[in-house]
């Protein structure tokens, strides 16, 4: 029996996926596995390391440990130049055994929630985001909802894009079949919105949805079906709480970025600015992330009224 440590560099705000499975593993082998603690956890076979943030510094205390093994996103995206650069070889991937293995959800106290994903990868290729270096540009299955869901009441799904799957139909139908309430946290891509997958979609229990107006160069298809989807469906900041995220700081001007917020402020779709290179951006974008953030985005019609 191995004495495992575990160390979430990002803190404990959100639980991290991998080591739910790492930890799973490591206990159907009979090892004795427990969250690192410098002061008192003593010597460790082996301690595993996982950081999904590049912005998150590095665990800054002594490992005693004789090995010791880092891996993730985090680890992987450095930041030149206001560029993001991802390096597959410093993400460590799971082995197909703990990839696919139940996660132990214990270790964060969680109880009625299920986190995994569906599927991986994204056609998009976008220069903002790494998922398609990082998973392939392709969206394909990776598991069933059975892999990490056992009955909990609340799902919360990672996939990058689901809808562009070819078995999303399919995958969609499993979640509409679970009862769960589910939350698609890294949104839902409205450019791949059908009648058909919209039918499935208002069959599932939407903790909330969310959808993304990244590229100005999409607006031409983004808008029309932006506001089809809220004719159709009656969604709005109101009734099944729909936001869009917004990206600004990349390849848009201020005044496209506050365009494409006001689009959704008329569609009473609930904006949130996602600022790229936060450590470089103009400080009117924090501003701007303020008004969006604020209950009085609402009452304050216009963001030159709100400065």
């Amino acid at each position: 029996m191995e004495r495992i440590g575990l160390i979430d560099v990002d803190g404990h705000n959100y639980p991290n996926l991998p080591l739910m499975k790492i930890s799973a593993y490591h206990k159907a082998k009979g090892d004795s596995v427990e969250w690192y603690e410098p002061m008192f956890s003593g010597h460790m076979d082996k301690v595993y390391m996982s950081k999904v943030f590049s912005f998150t510094p590095d665990y800054e205390y002594f490992v005693d440990a004789d090995e010791i093994i880092k891996g993730g996103t985090g680890y992987a995206i450095t930041l030149e130049g206001g560029v993001e650069n991802y390096d597959k070889t410093k993400d460590k991937p799971l082995s197909d055994e703990i990839e696919h293995i139940y996660p132990d959800y214990e270790i964060y106290g969680i109880t009625d929630t299920a986190y995994g994903f569906l599927t991986r990868g994204c056609p998009r290729g976008c220069g903002f985001c790494h998922v398609a270096a990082k998973e392939g540009k392709c969206s394909y299955k990776v598991a069933d909802l059975s892999e990490f869901w056992r009955g909990q009441k609340n799902i919360v799904l990672c996939d990058p894009n689901i809808l562009a799957c070819k078995d999303h139909l399919k995958l969609l139908q499993q979640l509409s079949d679970s009862g769960a309430r589910v939350n698609f946290n890294q949104g839902l891509d409205i450019r791949l919105i059908n009648d058909k997958n919209l039918e499935i979609l208002k069959q599932i229990k939407l903790d909330s949805i969310h959808f993304a107006f990244d590229r100005w160069q999409d607006r031409e298809i983004i808008e029309p079906r932006l506001r089809k989807f809220v004719e159709q469906t009656g969604y709005n900041k109101d009734k099944g709480h729909v936001t869009c995220y917004i990206l600004c700081n990349f390849d848009t001007t201020l005044e496209q970025d506050i365009y494409r917020i006001q689009f959704c402020r008329d569609l009473k779709i609930s904006p949130y600015p996602m600022i790229y290179d936060k450590e470089h951006a103009d400080p009117v974008y924090r501003r701007l992330q303020r008004w969006c953030n604020n209950i009085v985005f609402w009452k304050v019609k216009t963001f030159e009224e709100y400065r």
